[in-house]
């Protein structure tokens, strides 16, 4: 009977605390959400409300964000057209370049080969900072300091680390007898990492280009320092903070350039969620 009771009171808190840590964690994005479609004079009006009448809710909010702003708007179509432009080549050419690279520390045997995942990390030791100034001199030499292109590469030297790191981690699950098979039915090394280890690691792949995607489509200091004297060519990230220091930009504006912001990394989690899922948790086990 003491046990018992003791399952269901756990049982019990176990749920409040499930319904505290999804108010915690919903309740910002459902606020932000509920102030970009309510009008600014509403807001005035009464700015502690939680809940408004749909009739007064309004996409006004959107039309002037996503307005060029030779309309009169904040012109983050063109923002969002930049970053979706960066963060796909970005996780295009890091995945590329992280898959071969990963195959090979966890395969191939070599000298240091154990010692080449740390290697990798300590990249990250470094505050971005620090490799900001250097970065953005080297990029200005070769003439790619107020470019995309530029800002992309950037992205590409962060994220390649990191990415071979984790790919690197689920290749090792992959069982060597069926690389070994495929060696015996004739296949060649490029032939067997194609054709056999690159379905089976697909998951991970997943997860690993919706983080650099992350990486690329949030990131701030280096749009910053590379982009700030181009204003066609910011990115959401970048534009979103110039809008948040206007004076004269309505809160509303602001929390419609935040969606703008979130609503795609949230819509492409949900997609990816299962293969994120089984991509983050595999090979944890391993180096």
């Amino acid at each position: 009977m003491r046990a018992t009771g003791q399952e269901r009171t756990f049982g019990v808190l176990r749920w409040v605390l499930v319904v505290v840590l999804v108010l915690v964690t919903a309740f910002p994005f459902y606020y932000m959400l509920l102030l970009s479609f309510v009008p600014v004079e509403q807001l005035l009006l009464s700015p502690s409300r939680l809940w408004y009448a749909l009739q007064t809710l309004t996409v006004d909010t959107y039309r002037t964000v996503l307005a060029p702003a030779e309309d009169g708007g904040q012109g983050f179509g063109v923002f969002l057209r930049n970053s979706a432009l960066v963060a796909a080549a970005t996780v295009v050419i890091t995945v590329l370049v992280a898959i071969p690279g990963a195959y090979a520390v966890a395969r191939l045997p070599f000298t240091g080969r154990d010692h080449v995942g740390t290697l990798f990390l300590a990249v990250y030791l470094f505050p971005t900072v620090v490799l900001a100034v250097p970065l953005f001199i080297a990029f200005a030499r070769l003439g790619l300091q107020s470019s995309l292109v530029g800002l992309m590469l950037v992205y590409v030297v962060q994220t390649v680390p990191v990415s071979i790191h984790m790919l690197r981690g689920y290749f090792e699950t992959i069982p060597a007898s069926i690389e070994e098979a495929a060696a015996i039915d004739g296949a060649g090394r490029f032939a067997t990492l194609r054709r056999v280890v690159l379905p089976l690691a697909m998951p991970s792949l997943m997860s690993t280009g919706l983080y650099v995607f992350m990486i690329a489509w949030n990131e701030f200091l280096f749009a910053l320092l590379f982009l700030s004297a181009q204003p066609d060519r910011w990115t959401v990230s970048l534009g979103l903070a110039q809008l948040s220091n206007g004076i004269e930009v309505p809160k509303t504006v602001l929390m419609a350039g935040s969606v703008i912001l979130t609503v795609p990394i949230v819509l492409l989690y949900g997609l990816a969620e299962r293969a994120l899922t089984e991509g983050l948790t595999s090979g944890a086990d391993k180096g």
